[in-house]
């Protein structure tokens, strides 16, 4: 028999010892590890699933941000009344004064060429345009144009953009393309009445060509227009 064997033979206590100390160490080292794994898992993931009142729904981590993090969107409405409540509001002219006028002469042509046409103004394109494509539609809901010619069905014909003296600045040709471009796949016309150089014959003549005349309607006599510029 080997010596080597003979003090554990005499003391059957020390191996067993050393066996469970065994297994503590082992069951240690597989929890630790399981712990690193876990935190590589929530890492990876940019959500962690909790429960709240006894719903289970997942909880995205909150970004980081290098400046001032942006103000929350609120879905709740009793939260926007809340807020709402505590604040101050003015109402706002839809329209500068140049645009206004450019309505009010609008509102004339339209009126002699057909009453069942309307002019409405500052029109969002995300409630005239539809597309299946999402990003496409993200792309000009928010977007509006200046005035808009509907038939007597409501339906969208010609969008009239008001071109100021400072229009073109930064980025407003771009943004102008797009609706422009928008608007010609879904079939509607786009005009631009330009600040000092558009002449109030000049708009009767363009409501002329686009509105159709009423069928069997009377059209009220119409006055001769000075050939002053549009403002």
């Amino acid at each position: 028999m080997s010596q080597d064997l003979a003090p554990f033979l005499k003391n059957p206590v020390l191996p067993i010892a050393i066996w469970l100390v065994g297994i503590g160490v082992g069951i240690g080292i597989e929890r630790f590890l399981s712990r690193l794994r876990r935190e590589a898992w929530r890492r990876r993931n940019a959500s962690r699933i909790v429960e709240r009142n006894g719903v289970r729904e997942p909880i995205r981590l909150a970004p980081t941000f290098s400046g001032s993090p942006p103000a929350p969107r609120l879905t709740d409405a009793a939260d926007q009344l809340r807020i709402v409540m505590g604040a101050a509001f003015t109402p706002q002219p839809l329209l500068n004064k140049s645009e206004a006028r450019v309505l009010r002469e609008l509102e004339r042509c339209v009126e002699s060429c057909n009453p069942t046409w309307q002019v409405m103004a500052q029109v969002s394109l995300g409630e005239v345009l539809r597309s299946n494509d999402t990003a496409a539609f993200a792309c000009i809901n928010a977007k509006r144009v200046d005035l808009l010619l509907i038939d007597e069905e409501c339906l969208p014909r010609h969008a009239i953009e008001y071109q100021g003296s400072g229009h073109h600045q930064g980025t407003a040709a771009a943004r102008d393309a797009v609706k422009k471009e928008a608007l010609r796949r879904a079939g509607v016309g786009y005009h631009e009445v330009i600040a000092g150089h558009t002449t109030p014959a000049d708009l009767r003549r363009l409501v002329e060509k686009l509105v159709p005349k009423q069928a069997g309607g009377v059209q009220p006599q119409q006055q001769a227009l000075p050939r002053q510029q549009m403002p």
